[in-house]
């Protein structure tokens, strides 16, 4: 039973680390770079994510940084879960954290919408399923990114708990936070009236 224990506490500790490794990659960085558009940080929001590379006006490019973005955080949790509930949970935080705070950027990172994405459909389609009903609702009905990543992890949340999956529930709890803590100027920005709408350059 020990031994059982020391090996549970060592996958969860391998998953957490893979996991963060993984997240870490910043893929709409290295990909704008790769284009020739230069660091991706020094347009529109500063962030390296999809919807600031969008801001470049290469949509492939946009769409393959949400793609990338949404690998890094699926492969980890898919890995995980060979290894039980534990190591998937660890894996899918530290795909996260890693996303929105990479060291090999001073730990600044991502807002994580497209890996919270791929996280969730790692763990199944029925955790994706209402974070893109409620994303897609929201971005077609007021063309805001912010404001549908916000409903998205808002409304997968407490669909999991409505569900009975509380132990995946408070791990989002935990990603929702994260996902607001991230969000705090675009929040205030759309308080304002002055947020950026999907496509919007600057």
């Amino acid at each position: 039973m020990e031994l059982a224990t020391d090996w549970s506490i060592f996958a969860i500790l391998v998953a957490l680390a893979g996991g963060y490794l993984s997240g870490s990659i910043p893929f709409g960085l290295l990909l704008t770079r790769a284009a020739g558009l230069g660091d991706i940080r020094s347009i529109g929001s500063g962030n390296i994510g999809a919807t600031n590379v969008l801001r470049t006006g290469n949509r492939w490019l946009a769409a393959l940084t949400l793609l990338l973005d949404a690998v890094k955080g699926l492969v980890p949790v898919v890995i995980g879960k060979a290894f039980g509930l534990e190591a998937a949970l660890a894996a899918g935080l530290g795909a996260f954290v890693g996303h929105l705070y990479p060291v090999w950027l001073g730990f600044r990172g991502g807002k994580g919408v497209a890996t919270f994405a791929g996280i969730s459909l790692g763990y199944s389609w029925t955790v994706l399923a209402p974070f893109a009903v409620g994303w897609l609702v929201t971005a077609f009905a007021t063309r805001y990114s912010s404001l549908a990543a916000l409903v998205g992890v808002a409304v997968t949340t407490l669909t999991l708990f409505l569900v009975g999956q509380t132990a995946l529930g408070w791990l989002y709890v935990l990603l929702t936070a994260l996902v607001v803590f991230k969000h705090r100027a675009n929040i205030a920005r759309l308080r304002a009236g002055t947020e950026s709408r999907i496509g919007q350059k600057g």
